[in-house]
């Protein structure tokens, strides 16, 4: 897998070029800003983009807007962001975008292989979100919206649906059987109004409905 790099602390930058080399990746560019994450990106095509939030010149958001600005262009461009910081207000439109998209948080990543197979999922078309980043985008949920429609045990099963937990997961996160998460599931889409149709992924479209109300 081709990947490029974008976190300005060389230490970090060099470091995770050399976890992912070790597991067989292939780093294509790793860089320091964000003007020179959208030349890799442009040069390289990689099969997913690694990047940080706060980057050169202003150490605010410049890397997630970055990462807005690459989905615009290439659309099915999968992207993982590995930051210090829950970016509250790019983070939810970057997670809106569709799948192949992940935010995790630096200091919850406990293990290297976790991190790398994260990094796979979402490469791979998945969605992986940290659940500190659902919380806080959740926290600010609005008024009046389609989630109000759901009952407390429908938030948790969807909060981790938002984590990208199957629901034989959930079924043992929550300590009950997998009949339950299934109507649960089932629940929320009705709530939601997210319909069947053939082209579309309901799981994916209620996560990114919840975080879009979150924002």
């Amino acid at each position: 897998m081709r990947v490029v790099i974008a976190e300005d602390s060389v230490l970090l930058r060099e470091g995770l070029g050399q976890i992912l080399g070790r597991f067989g990746h292939d780093v294509a560019a790793a860089v320091a800003d964000a003007p020179a994450l959208a030349a890799a990106v442009a040069e390289h095509r990689p099969d997913v983009v690694l990047t940080d939030v706060r980057m050169p010149p202003g150490f605010r958001d410049e890397g997630l807007r970055a990462a807005l600005a690459l989905r615009a262009e290439h659309p099915d461009l999968p992207i993982l962001v590995l930051s210090q910081y829950v970016e509250q207000s790019y983070a939810a439109d970057l997670l809106q975008t569709g799948g192949a998209v992940g935010y995790l948080l630096k200091d919850r990543v406990g293990e290297v292989a976790e991190f790398v197979d994260a990094l796979d999922r979402v490469a791979a078309g998945g969605t992986v979100i940290d659940p500190e980043v659902v919380r806080r985008l959740l926290s600010r949920r609005r008024e009046h919206s389609p989630l109000e429609r759901l009952t407390a045990r429908e938030r948790e099963v969807l909060a981790l649906m938002a984590e990208g937990r199957s629901n034989g997961a959930i079924a043992r996160a929550l300590v009950v059987g997998d009949a339950a998460v299934v109507k649960h599931v089932g629940s929320i889409f009705g709530k939601l109004d997210l319909h069947q149709t053939s082209d579309d992924h309901r799981r994916v479209r209620a996560v990114l409905a919840y975080l879009r109300e979150a924002a």
